[in-house]
């Protein structure tokens, strides 16, 4: 072989492994800006989510539910109506409300990644969360699983696991279209997800839809209001959801708000 050849090769195997060098550089600076994109986006694609869901019904919440039979709040139900679920102290100086369904995947895309957080400040005495478990999405994408899962979450609040169980369902929150909470027997396996959940007292409670005039009740209330999108979000009254005047909602963001409504008061201690 001559040196010419030999040469010739040597370069052309030196520019291929450039090449794929080049190459895993532009792959790795995709990937990052990819993974930016989502962090930043992702809250601001569930404000459209939830406008979209919250059109998805037609307003009137599903009257029938509770029909023939007397309504029965969850334990420790708050509020106008008793149609609040509280989550943190009561003492805590500053309140998270939240509105949401369990079928929505802007709440989903919400409780998934400011979950830690609000957990977090909840545990702080700083905040105490009123949640509003609302179902209107049954009624523009067909299905029971927004009614179903409230009602579970109505059980689950009575056996004091309100929070643990929430939090599982979220985690495991189905597609907006496909109503697997509209499937009793998928709310009680994940339900066994929660520690000390399962027993005869909760499973009834979900068989047979003990809390489901409360959650006619509780859409009654949301639809009276001047919310018509999940999930809608206010701390102290003030919308926060996607943003708080300019600054886009992030963990970061809602600890420093938090700190600045909190300023000169004492946190929480009575749970």
């Amino acid at each position: 072989m001559s040196d010419k050849n030999s040469e010739s090769k040597r370069t052309a195997r030196e520019r291929l492994i450039q090449e794929r060098e080049a190459q895993k550089s532009r792959d790795k600076r995709r990937r990052v800006l990819i993974v930016a994109s989502a962090v930043v986006g992702v809250l601001g694609l569930a404000a459209i989510a939830g406008v979209v869901a919250a059109n998805s019904g037609d307003g009137k919440g599903d009257k029938a539910s509770s029909a023939g039979g007397p309504v029965k709040d969850p334990a420790g139900t708050t509020g106008k109506g008793n149609v609040v679920i509280p989550v943190g102290m009561k003492d805590a100086p500053s309140v998270l409300t939240v509105y949401e369904d369990l079928r929505c995947p802007a709440c989903g895309m919400f409780e998934n990644s400011m979950r830690d957080t609000v957990n977090k400040l909840e545990k702080e005495g700083k905040v105490r969360a009123e949640y509003h478990l609302v179902s209107f999405i049954d009624n523009g994408m067909q299905g029971n699983g927004s009614k179903y899962a409230a009602n579970a979450l109505g059980c689950a609040q009575d056996a004091g696991k309100f929070h643990a169980y929430h939090d599982v369902l979220f985690r495991n929150q189905p597609q907006e279209t496909d109503d697997a909470f509209g499937k009793k027997s998928r709310l009680l396996e994940l339900a066994g997800k929660v520690p000390g959940l399962r027993g005869a007292p909760f499973d009834a409670c979900v068989e047979k839809g003990t809390h489901a005039g409360w959650v006619t009740k509780v859409q009654e209330d949301f639809d009276k209001s001047k919310y018509k999108a999940t999930p809608t979000v206010l701390l102290n009254g003030e919308s926060i959801f996607p943003q708080k005047g300019s600054e886009q909602i992030s963990p970061a963001n809602l600890v420093k708000w938090v700190d600045a409504a909190n300023k000169g008061k004492r946190a929480g201690t009575k749970g």
